[in-house]
């Protein structure tokens, strides 16, 4: 099958080891200095471990290779301790992985493992998620420490009008940035504020929310300008939801 994994520049890699930290899966080892991705069963392709890489030797591609499992995973990682093993959830929930949170919880119940699940539990559904103000895009210093090292969700203005669960659902864990591609004006200023968030906050990746309809597609265009003129490399994830609040696509983009 056909799916996103990351891609290692061995020759760019410094060694440094971020992304072997970054990454909860144990996809990814240090061997002979050098950053190696040891088998694409353990990347799940969310690129957690990009925004750690200090000299952007690591990108997100598609290629053919076997499917992602999470059984594998936890057979790999559950020797590591509890405190590896709760990472590694908290990771995928945190991305909205639902089906492989649950399967690796399923796993770790089958094989008689124990751990503390309250350590990551998720918030209440019915608390506000926002972790800042302000919000629109236009008034937003992308230096402010509430973007240091975050995960950037960028919401087209009517999303949180319509998705039913806004705050649960996409802006947990994330900080937030809305805005409107049709009606806003000067665009251009938001592709730089975008660009110094990922070059000098370094934000660790971008969420982008979007409507069915045709003017929120503005809003990738834009990110994908920033990314074009940033030094730095972001997974990018593409939401889109109908106008009745159902998410219709959610994938990685780049």
């Amino acid at each position: 099958m056909k799916r996103t994994v990351i891609k290692i520049d061995e020759e760019h890699c410094n060694g440094c080891g971020n992304c072997v930290r970054g990454c909860h899966e144990g996809a990814i080892q240090l061997i002979n200095g050098k950053a190696v991705m040891i088998s694409d069963l353990y990347c799940d392709g969310l690129g957690a471990c990009i925004g750690d890489c200090p000299v952007g030797a690591i990108e997100l591609v598609e290629k053919e290779t076997k499917p992602y499992s999470e059984v594998a995973v936890m057979e790999r990682i559950h020797t590591k301790g509890e405190n590896v093993i709760l990472a590694h959830l908290k990771h995928l929930r945190d991305h909205n992985q639902t089906k492989w949170f649950n399967e690796g919880i399923a796993w770790l119940r089958e094989n008689n493992i124990d751990i503390d699940l309250t350590k990551i539990a998720a918030p209440s559904s019915g608390t506000s998620k926002l972790q800042q103000w302000p919000v629109q895009l236009r008034l937003l210093n992308p230096a402010a420490d509430f973007f240091q090292g975050a995960d950037l969700l960028l919401a087209s203005d009517c999303s949180a009008f319509t998705g039913r669960s806004f705050h649960s659902q996409f802006l947990r864990n994330k900080a937030l940035a809305i805005a409107c591609p049709k009606l806003d004006s000067n665009t251009e200023s938001y592709i730089q504020k975008i660009t110094e968030m990922i070059d000098q906050s370094k934000i660790n990746t971008i969420t982008v929310l979007m409507m069915e309809v045709p003017c929120c597609g503005g809003l990738m265009r834009i990110v994908e300008m920033a990314k074009n003129n940033a030094k730095r490399k972001v997974p990018v994830k593409s939401i889109i939801m109908s106008v009745k609040g159902d998410v219709l696509s959610e994938e990685w983009v780049a």
